[in-house]
């Protein structure tokens, strides 16, 4: 079976080191959208480098190193087709504010892998500390379609409803036709979201947006509005991924403000409100 359940769990952390500059950071806010109207102030203070703040989904891309999803592709136990894996969820936990330099160790782990019948789902846990201590956890869950019905765990199957009522605000974000093609460059080189022929071979009738990158883009939107600007103010960040974005389409963000808490729906007006992102929720402190 190319899921090894058991030698994938039983493996050690694999461990490396991530460094990042302020540049890392400006492009990857610059691939989810930042700096529109160039001039903003707003939007200066994710482009340019004497007023630099790094928005938490930052952690997703640090070090430009493989991403979560082809990192834990490489882990023992796992040797599946790229073709066949899709981004299943994130979840990220920042312990203090990331800095717009840096260098952490960080250490990679399978930490569950379920049966859902017709596919399983890696979940992939990542810690990363500096030498001020922790600075990020994060949780990619892998989801690898034909690698299925073993007979193991299913895991959780928790839902993922709406808040009810209307919400406390909606904005509208455009998503540029070269999105992908820039957010790449941040790491994420799977040529589903780049080769219209590897997107067909996947399932697609063209090339699709990152998942990250709509989660990047969400997250600045919560950020920019009903947390007036301040990076500082999220402390975790979790997301379904619910369905795909084309370049060239418009995300709506719906946003309900809860305790501690700001509630996020994601769809694709162009599609008649298609969902993308579900279960969404970004902690405050």
């Amino acid at each position: 079976m190319p899921v090894d359940a058991a030698q994938a769990l039983a493996a050690e952390p694999r461990t490396g080191t991530v460094t990042w500059t302020a540049k890392d950071v400006q492009l990857y806010h610059l691939g989810i959208g930042a700096g529109v109207p160039a001039t903003d102030p707003g939007e200066l203070r994710y482009t340019l480098e004497s007023r630099l703040h790094v928005l938490p989904s930052f952690a997703t891309v640090a070090g430009s190193g493989p991403p979560g999803v082809i990192s834990g592709l490489s882990l023992p136990g796992i040797d599946v087709d790229l073709a066949h894996v899709l981004h299943g969820g994130q979840a990220l936990t920042v312990h203090r504010p990331l800095p717009a330099r840096g260098r952490a160790t960080v250490a990679d782990r399978i930490a569950a892998v379920y049966d859902k019948g017709t596919a399983a789902v890696l979940v992939l846990r990542t810690e990363a500390a500096d030498a001020d201590g922790p600075l990020w956890s994060g949780e990619t869950r892998i989801y690898v379609r034909g690698e299925g019905g073993w007979g193991g765990d299913r895991g959780p199957s928790a839902r993922h409803d709406e808040p009810a009522g209307p919400p406390d605000l909606t904005a509208e974000r455009p998503v540029r036709e070269d999105q992908a093609l820039l957010y790449r460059l941040s790491g994420d080189l799977n040529p589903l979201h780049a080769d219209p022929g590897f997107a067909a071979r996947a399932g697609f009738d063209r090339p699709i947006l990152h998942g990250l990158c709509t989660y990047g883009m969400a997250l600045k939107a919560v950020v920019d509005t009903l947390l007036g600007g301040d990076v500082t103010r999220v402390r975790s960040y979790d997301a379904r991924f619910a369905g795909v974005v084309h370049p060239g389409e418009t995300l709506r963000i719906r946003m309900w403000r809860r305790p501690g808490a700001v509630r996020v729906g994601v769809t694709v007006v162009e599609r008649g409100d298609a969902p993308v992102l579900a279960g969404t929720v970004a902690a405050r402190p």
